[in-house]
């Protein structure tokens, strides 16, 4: 064999608009999902959340690292603020307005996107060390 197999740090070959689209149409599908079990978006979303936003890291391609590092955050604004123009009942309590659905319902899943953002800034980063460690040298 001429060739080391490549580690999981190195695998990810995805561009990160890509990467992007699928993590807002996978959590806007565990939204949905998520909706239809209960009438409070819940558990089933957060563990969404953080599973998206670690394999997200792990499927971008290096040059792509810095769009897939500010999506968590940005992606989960995007469903919580849908869902409070669209439902704010779901995220917040019913009578209130969007901005105050939003807020609520940022600060009722911020145990999730801190972990979420935090598992993803790690893997980047330690996929950062690994592809940093193990480039060519060459001149």
């Amino acid at each position: 064999m001429t060739s080391a197999s490549r580690t999981l740090w190195e695998q990810g070959e995805e561009p990160g608009h890509e990467v992007a689209a699928l993590v807002v149409a996978l959590l806007l599908t565990a939204t949905t999902i998520d909706l239809a079990l209960g009438d409070r978006l819940g558990l089933l979303f957060d563990l969404t959340f953080v599973t998206v936003c670690a394999r997200a890291a792990l499927m971008v391609r290096p040059a792509d690292f810095f769009t897939v590092g500010v999506l968590p955050p940005l992606a989960m604004l995007t469903a919580v603020l849908l869902l409070a123009i669209a439902e704010p009942g779901a995220v917040a309590h019913a009578q209130d307005g969007a901005v105050q659905a939003t807020v609520s319902g940022l600060s009722g899943h911020a145990v999730a996107l801190v972990i979420g953002y935090l598992l993803c800034l790690g893997v980047l980063a330690v996929r950062n060390q690994v592809l940093r460690t193990h480039a060519p040298t060459g001149s």
